[in-house]
């Protein structure tokens, strides 16, 4: 049963894009950009509607509270690709830094570019970053934007050792406004480079901003203590579930981890 409701929300969650893409071009492409917003955040409305009643999959996402009026950086966890769309319906403009060769994707990269993405070009490291920095504030000063960046760059597994980059403390030094971290273990239930999706329920949880104005080492400390912490406690959370989903290896381990350390303390 597991195989074959992940195989029907996959296949159904494509045909949902596709046909929403198509269903929605007149719209969005004649609409004003913040009016066209509407159809990116139905359709992520959508897969997660269809996540839910096909794989039996639901969202717990808490602390909107915790959501800044304004300019600010996203920061969440990246352990899967439920985390590229289950959060941005819940803000008032996204941003995000994407490759550049996306947008030479036909009716994809327009689709990208319609709402003013920064495309970056993988060379130097230092000039992408200085290019995206010029281009993000552009944005902000244009706008109030939320940038959503992923501190660790790439895709890890839940409980898997942290690997938070340092371009996340220079992009926050030269914009200047504040950080939500993301904290979540969505890679439990949507793994990264499988095709299963496990029933549960995603819990995901905004915390609180890291203001402006900090250290460089200050601010990545309390960002990574911060974000992992909540991390672990979702993660014993849904271990403890009724019907928990399977662990990987590097969850099982972290879970040992955790449990050791709380028998030091007591």
């Amino acid at each position: 049963m597991l195989y074959f409701r992940s195989l029907t929300f996959n296949f159904v969650f494509y045909v949902n894009l596709i046909v929403q893409m198509i269903v929605w071009t007149p719209y969005y492409f004649l609409s004003p950009r913040h009016r066209a917003w509407f159809v990116p955040k139905f359709w992520s409305r959508s897969s997660m509607w269809l996540h839910d009643k096909i794989a039996g999959t639901k969202n717990d996402i808490t602390g909107q509270e915790n959501l800044p009026e304004g300019s600010f950086i996203l920061a969440p966890k990246h352990q899967s690709f439920w985390d590229a769309i289950a959060f941005f319906p819940f803000l008032q403009d996204p941003l995000y830094i994407l490759k550049r060769e996306l947008t030479w994707i036909p009716f994809f990269g327009w689709y990208i570019m319609k709402m003013r993405m920064i495309p970056v070009h993988r060379g130097s490291r230092s000039k992408a970053l200085k290019a995206v920095v010029a281009a993000t504030k552009e944005e902000m000063a244009r706008n109030p934007r939320q940038l959503i960046i992923y501190p660790e760059g790439t895709r890890r597994a839940p409980g898997d050792e942290p690997a938070y980059k340092y371009g996340i403390v220079e992009i926050y030094a030269q914009l200047g406004v504040p950080v939500v971290p993301v904290a979540h273990v969505a890679g439990l239930y949507w793994p990264r480079r499988k095709f299963l999706r496990f029933p549960g329920t995603i819990k995901a949880r905004f915390l609180p901003p890291i203001p402006p104005g900090l250290g460089k080492d200050e601010f990545m400390a309390r960002l990574i203590g911060e974000t992992e912490a909540a991390c672990d406690q979702l993660l014993i959370e849904a271990s403890r579930a009724p019907n928990p989903p399977a662990l990987p290896p590097t969850a099982v381990k972290r879970l040992q981890e955790l449990d050791a350390a709380a028998k030091t303390k007591a």
